[in-house]
């Protein structure tokens, strides 16, 4: 460990990361003041010192990330993402009873609600983050007077910003095929890393000679130019880092110019920093780059460009999602619901119950071409629920807030969980419409053309396990069901059991990955009793959450013979207590469990 890499203690973070209090001067002027033009000038600056307070804290985070990274503080970087998770909320939590205190009738006046946001626009007016100082303004407003969610678009609207150009945030290196090393090697700069390598230029050689592996299959190009853009920005979650960028090969004749993804995983062992892995398919980085994981902290401040080069790498994923996991959720809120009202306005598609079976806790619709499923969660459950008590539409909502604030560890979606949304009722099939209504009381309100959501939750698409399974060739049947088994140990290592272990709450992705997307019945695994019928008898009733490993695969519903002989060939320590007993146990000692976010072929082999 070098000098300048140094444990972070947990004062070091606090104070790294602590909100400032609110500028009580400014908010005495605007309690004292009765002229609706000061109100609405004083109102705007008190809004912009907390967004710009919460904003200097936020981009302080990734160098700490960075910093932790390079002195293997995994603990700092757990702490890092839930405080920074938690950071928007705080900032806006502080200064709501300050106002409903001092100025009560600020709530319906909406006077000075107007003349306070063109102050606010015109004080923001040029500024980078524009877009998400107005975000935070709307968030603020919408607590203080319980206003209806709406998105205030990145790209159209007051706070608008001209399209990015991704070009502000890559490095360009200059090339020659086959990639040298010491082109690889100048590409591992852009981080600015001041650790020690293990080995940079072995490692380096082992990653240009991926890269070629990459090309080949795209023909000889021996002594053809081309260029290595990267981003100029290190990305950092838990034990990992990362760089992304792009190879770009120029036009051949016979082909056109080419652009290759390139992701290059590094670690940070005890002797030193290592290329773990390179990825060369836009598949492959999603799955690094993942919303499924805990966010990214990229230490490049120009979240537009990143966001645009991430979508540009992985166009599968919606724009929406790679704000988020970047770490930047409200301006992800925003840019996926304009996504969901953009798809229905060109596609004329009606919202209906979405494919698969029917959710004894949710209702989950989505649109045939739409990338996104939306759920509600149920007053109350079906008659066919599986357990004896519900805990109730709320708590079932906590759970659900619960995965968005954890790592999810590569194998739980995230949710965006939106208040008070209209939607117009148009957009949505008949009979779900009445379903809406008939199970959502408590959640769902019709106001004259439009359906009003107490909570709305949004999730990337899936395929149900089961209904996969059914349709799926064989080879890709037996992949899944072996992802289903990694997924549960991904959900393992975040301290995440799911009590109703039946495939109907597991999806597989486009890419073929298995996710879990149903939380209702989520515990933390600590908490979880594990049992073995073949030690002792088991009593027939024990409180709290009990599980038996050997009884697992009963309730998967994975009925093909073959494909439940390959899910316990591949995980057979899964049906084993002491598997289950021994992720507790680290769990409780603090330590943060490796979890594989990329495929274990594309590690360099050393």
């Amino acid at each position: 460990m070098t000098a300048t890499a140094h444990l972070l203690s947990a004062a070091d973070i606090e104070a790294a990361t602590r909100i400032a209090e609110p500028d009580f001067d400014l908010l005495d002027a605007l309690v004292r003041t009765d002229d609706p033009d000061d109100q609405a000038h004083t109102l705007a600056r008190v809004v912009l010192a907390a967004f710009d307070n919460y904003y200097a804290v936020s981009r302080r985070i990734p160098a700490l990330a960075k910093a932790a990274f390079e002195a293997r503080d995994w603990s700092a970087t757990v702490r890092l993402s839930k405080i920074r998770l938690g950071l928007y909320t705080a900032c806006i939590d502080q200064l709501v009873p300050l106002l409903k205190a001092g100025l009560p009738e600020l709530a319906n006046d909406e006077q000075v609600w107007a003349r306070a946001e063109a102050e606010l626009l015109a004080a923001i007016a040029g500024r980078y983050e524009a877009d998400f100082a107005f975000a935070f303004w709307q968030s603020l407003r919408r607590k203080l007077v319980s206003d209806e969610w709406r998105p205030v678009s990145y790209d159209t609207g007051p706070a608008a910003r001209p399209p990015a150009s991704v070009a502000a945030v890559l490095k360009t290196i200059a090339a020659t095929l086959p990639i040298r090393p010491e082109v690889i090697r100048d590409a591992l700069d852009a981080a600015g890393f001041t650790g020690p390598w293990r080995d940079l230029d072995g490692d380096a050689a082992l990653a240009a000679a991926a890269i070629e592996a990459a090309l080949e299959p795209l023909g000889p190009r021996a002594g053809e130019s081309a260029k290595i853009e990267i981003a100029q920005s290190g990305f950092f979650r838990n034990r990992g880092a990362c760089l992304i960028g792009r190879i770009r090969l120029r036009d051949r004749g016979d082909m056109p110019p080419r652009n290759i993804p390139l992701l290059i995983a590094l670690l940070n062992e005890d002797d030193g920093l290592v290329v773990d892995a390179v990825l060369c398919d836009s598949d492959e980085l999603q799955f690094a780059f993942s919303s499924t994981l805990a966010n990214y902290h990229a230490t490049n401040p120009r979240y537009h460009e990143l966001a645009r080069l991430l979508h540009e790498l992985m166009p599968k994923r919606p724009l929406g999602t790679q704000y988020s996991c970047i770490g930047f959720h409200h301006l992800g809120k925003v840019a996926v619901m304009n996504e969901i009202l953009t798809e229905h306005r060109k596609s004329k598609q009606k919202l209906a119950t979405a494919p698969g079976f029917k959710g004894t806790v949710a209702i989950a619709f989505t649109m045939p071409s739409s990338a996104y499923v939306l759920k509600i969660i149920r007053d109350h459950p079906t008659d066919d629920y599986k357990f004896d008590y519900f805990d109730g539409l709320d708590a079932v909502l906590r759970k659900y807030n619960l995965v968005h604030e954890i790592d999810r560890a590569g194998s739980m979606l995230d949710n965006i969980i939106y208040s008070n949304v209209k939607l117009a009722r148009t957009m949505f099939a008949p009979d779900l419409l009445d379903e809406l209504l008939e199970s959502g009381i408590d959640t769902v309100t019709l106001e004259r053309d439009a359906l009003v959501f107490r909570h709305l939750i949004v999730q990337i698409k899936l395929t149900p396990l089961p209904l996969y399974l059914t349709t799926a060739a064989g080879a890709d049947a037996r992949a899944a069901v072996i992802n289903l088994g990694d997924c549960i140990k991904n959900n393992a290592a975040a301290d995440i059991f799911n009590k109703d272990l039946d495939g109907r709450n597991y999806g597989v992705s486009r890419i073929r990955k298995v996710y879990l997307f149903d939380y209702d019945a989520v515990e933390p695994l600590t908490d979880v009793k594990v049992r073995s019928t073949a030690i002792a008898p088991v009593p027939e009733f024990e409180d709290g959450v009990v599980f038996r490993p050997e009884e697992m695969l009963e309730g998967l519903r994975i009925d093909d013979p073959g494909l439940r002989r390959a899910f316990r060939d591949a995980h057979p320590e899964l049906m084993q207590p002491d598997y289950w007993e021994a992720m507790q146990r680290a769990l409780r000692e603090g330590r943060v469990p490796k979890v594989m976010n990329y495929p274990a072929s594309r590690r360099l082999r050393r």
